[in-house]
């Protein structure tokens, strides 16, 4: 029996329709300052991808209250922009993806301010995995502990070792490396992390991981399931997410937000249910311009010109 209620029925509706809505709002951002430690571009090449870009590299893009709020301003901004059709989660300097919380800054913080980053940190990696379009964490250099669990939040994850040539030289390692080391600092990983990945992985995988705190590299990360990609040798991770992200952007912006409603709501819910869901899912999108135009195009023998309408 369906155990689909009338609240999921509206939520799958509500995301849908508030992803078609977005089209008709104006772009949010402001130019950031030069020392923003995070900022968001749209690719001059491939119209509908945005970068969302950490820019911390002294400390290896560690999380610290300025970048989670400033993060999560700009997640805002992406939601609501009406251009953004693929968002690249990845560092401004290549070499340091983010190592994870700032512990230098953690040591002066009291008790109360140590919940508040802890909250706005959940908050947004929540933000990012509910956004109504396709992200990928481009992971070149260390993604530890609150690192891996930003990486997490992303739809897809894709892992690379970076030539030399293109290291900075603010980043002295080049090696991948991810993991969530926190049980040896006598916690747990504190911002979705445990339920993230055994969703991801499997409970048992997952609890080998963190009860190992092992750190992994690229090849073995891709092995094991936490990451999809890894780029080829000569490349690093954002190039192979651009060519991830050239297959999406041929389809129809509607459908991939319309997949992603369907198979993040159908995950936390039984099978009858989330045959319900996607059937919603794809009602919502029966009448719209873009498959009228798929349609035509394919009878056509051309290419679609898609317009998220």
């Amino acid at each position: 029996m369906s155990l689909i209620s009338k609240s999921s029925s509206r939520l799958v509706v509500s995301r849908l329709a508030s992803a078609s809505a977005v089209s008709r709002v104006r772009w949010l951002s402001q130019a950031p300052a030069a020392a923003a430690v995070a900022t968001l571009r749209r690719s001059s090449e491939l119209e509908g991808l945005s970068y969302l870009e950490l820019n911390r590299p002294q400390a290896k893009n560690a999380l610290s209250v300025e970048l989670v709020d400033r993060l999560r301003q700009l997640v805002e901004d992406v939601r609501f922009d009406g251009w953004t059709r693929t968002l690249i989660l990845h560092s401004a300097v290549p070499g340091s993806f983010c190592a994870g919380a700032d512990l230098k800054e953690r040591k002066s913080m009291q008790p109360l301010e140590v919940a508040r980053f802890l909250y706005n940190l959940r908050r947004l990696l929540s933000e990012i995995e509910s956004l109504p379009l396709p992200t990928i964490a481009a992971v070149d250099g260390p993604a530890l502990g609150g690192g891996l669990e930003l990486a997490l939040s992303c739809d897809l994850r894709v892992a690379g070792e970076l030539p030399e040539r293109k290291v900075s030289i603010l980043s002295r390692s080049t090696v991948t490396k991810i993991g969530l080391p926190e049980t040896r600092l006598a916690i747990i990983p504190g911002a979705g992390g445990t339920q993230r990945l055994s969703r991801l992985v499997g409970a048992s995988r997952a609890k080998d991981l963190i009860f190992s705190s092992r750190i992994m590299p690229a090849a073995e990360a891709l092995e094991r399931g936490l990451v999809n990609y890894v780029s080829a040798s000569g490349q690093t991770a954002s190039e192979k997410a651009e060519e991830v992200v050239k297959e999406m952007l041929q389809a129809g912006p509607l459908a991939l937000r319309a997949a992603k409603t369907a198979i993040d709501i159908g995950a936390e819910i039984d099978l009858e249910s989330g045959l319900d869901v996607e059937r919603l899912a794809y009602q919502t999108i029966l009448s719209t311009e873009d498959r009228m135009e798929g349609l035509k195009a394919f009878a056509e023998k051309r290419k679609p010109v898609y317009k998220g309408r």
